[in-house]
């Protein structure tokens, strides 16, 4: 993940705003038991439950940083945090608990952000209805032929997190669906 601070837009049209988002690291939180030691040290260490299904929330950690939490299965839950302070952390603290364990994934992921009044037509184009979460949600589903986490914390604004090796083609399909809007 380009950890650089800031945001680089891929494509704005028709009122919709698209950035690749930097500055974030990512992690898998992987636990046994989401009421286990895990999930409590998790809660201590962010301020945040483990996400619940479906769900996703936002919270400010220490050194000022801010966390998302969001759900990808059962067992897991993604985490993303734009402080590497933070991060390191919230790694810390975790591990001792013996029923789960946090992933550094920074370098497998990338992270776009759409806003604007049009930004959930564009997803529509590019992927299913099914896949677009309301607010407060996170999602799993394909969107340009492939998969990607859909995560809906502020209105009007998703964050798309998609493997760093589809990054490019994820890029490339937003341009075109927004060429259309203009």
């Amino acid at each position: 993940m380009d950890n650089s601070p800031g945001a680089a837009i891929v494509a704005q049209a028709g009122g919709v705003r698209v950035e690749a988002v930097r500055g974030l690291w990512a992690a898998s939180l992987r636990y046994f038991d989401p009421a286990g030691s895990f999930a409590a040290a998790v809660l201590e260490s962010i301020g945040l439950p483990l996400a619940q299904p479906l769900s996703a929330a936002q919270s400010r950690a220490s050194h000022d940083a801010q966390v998302i939490l969001a759900w990808r299965s059962p067992t897991d839950t993604l985490l993303l945090c734009d402080g590497q302070a933070a991060f390191a952390e919230i790694e810390q603290r975790l591990l001792a608990a013996a029923d789960g364990c946090m992933v550094d994934q920074t370098g497998a992921f990338r992270v776009f952000r759409v806003q604007g009044q049009r930004a959930r037509e564009v997803l529509q184009r590019m992927g299913a209805t099914t896949a677009i979460p309301g607010l407060g949600q996170a999602r799993g589903g394909r969107m340009a032929e492939v998969h990607v986490l859909t995560i809906c914390i502020e209105p009007g604004e998703f964050l798309l997190v998609i493997e760093r090796v589809y990054a490019d083609h994820l890029t490339e399909w937003v341009r075109a669906t927004l060429a259309d809007f203009n």
